[in-house]
C-alpha cells in the first residue's frame, strides 16, 4: 500500500478567460502540490488555452457529511422567496395581445364601406 501514501488524487480547475468562472476539468494522482501543478499545465498547454488553473488536494476538500446535510433543508415554508422565472410573462403578453383592438378593426367602426378596392368617389372603377 505504498503507492496510496506516495501518490495523492488532486482536482484541477480551469478558468477559460478573465471573465468566466472556473470549472472542473480532472483529477490527476501525483506525489506533491507542485507536481500536480506541473501536470495540470502541461495537460492544458497542450489542448486548450486558458488564463489560470487551480490545483486542489482531494483530501484538503471539505464536504457535508450525510447527517449535516439535513441543515439545508427549509424549516419554514418561503416558497415566495425563491424565483421562478418570468417564463410566465410571455403567455400572459400573449393574451393581453389577444385582447388588444388592431387599428384595421377600430378604423372598421367608423361606417366607411369603402374598402382597399375602392375609390374616392365611391364607385368601382374597372
Amino acid at each position: 500500500m505504498q503507492n496510496e501514501e506516495f501518490y495523492h488524487v488532486f482536482e484541477v480547475f480551469s478558468k477559460r478567460n478573465h471573465k468566466s468562472d472556473f470549472q472542473h476539468q480532472f483529477s490527476l494522482l501525483a506525489p506533491n502540490h507542485e507536481m500536480a501543478l506541473v501536470m495540470a499545465q502541461e495537460n492544458f498547454m497542450r489542448r486548450e488555452p486558458v488564463v489560470d488553473i487551480w490545483v486542489v488536494k482531494r483530501s484538503d476538500i471539505t464536504k457535508l457529511k450525510p447527517e449535516d446535510k439535513k441543515a439545508l433543508e427549509r424549516l419554514d415554508n418561503k416558497e415566495y422567496r425563491l424565483t421562478k422565472g418570468y417564463g410566465y410573462l410571455k403567455k400572459k403578453w400573449r393574451k393581453y395581445e389577444q385582447q388588444v383592438l388592431d387599428e384595421k378593426e377600430i378604423m372598421s367602426w367608423g361606417g366607411d364601406q369603402r374598402g382597399p378596392n375602392r375609390n374616392a368617389a365611391g364607385s368601382d372603377s374597372k
